[in-house]
Parts: C-alpha cells; sequence; structure tokens
C-alpha cells in the first residue's frame, strides 16, 4: 500500500493537471450513465480509444478508489 502511495504522489508531481481534473470531476458528481472516455495516443500517432457508461456499482468502485487517493 505504501508503494503504492508512493507512485501516486510521484505521478501527481509529474501530472499536476490530473487530480485537479479529478477533482472537478468529483465536484460536478460522476452519476450513472456518465460516460467517460479515454485516447492512448502512441508517439508514432496510431489512436487507441474506448468508453465506459458508467453503471451504479461502477460508483462504489470508483468512490473507493477516490478514498485510496486521500
Amino acid at each position: 500500500m505504501m508503494k503504492a502511495m508512493g507512485a501516486w504522489n510521484k505521478f501527481k508531481t509529474n501530472h499536476p493537471k490530473f487530480p485537479a481534473f479529478c477533482k472537478a470531476v468529483a465536484k460536478t458528481g460522476l452519476r450513472e450513465d456518465s460516460v467517460i472516455e479515454v485516447i492512448v495516443t502512441t508517439p508514432e500517432g496510431e489512436k487507441i480509444e474506448t468508453s465506459i457508461k458508467i453503471k451504479p456499482e461502477d460508483l462504489d468502485l470508483l468512490r473507493g478508489l477516490s478514498e485510496i487517493g486521500k
């Protein structure tokens, strides 16, 4: 657990806008039927995309994960 927290703290330092983004999402409230979209662009320009439509059980998992980050 301590190793994961250290890695998260390093991630936050390297990517300071991401925690702010997460706080903004939490402030507006992630709700059932919200959609999370993720796009990864490789250095070669290839895009890999997915989306997730949030279900009630997903909210429980996401709330638990957010508590770990505090």
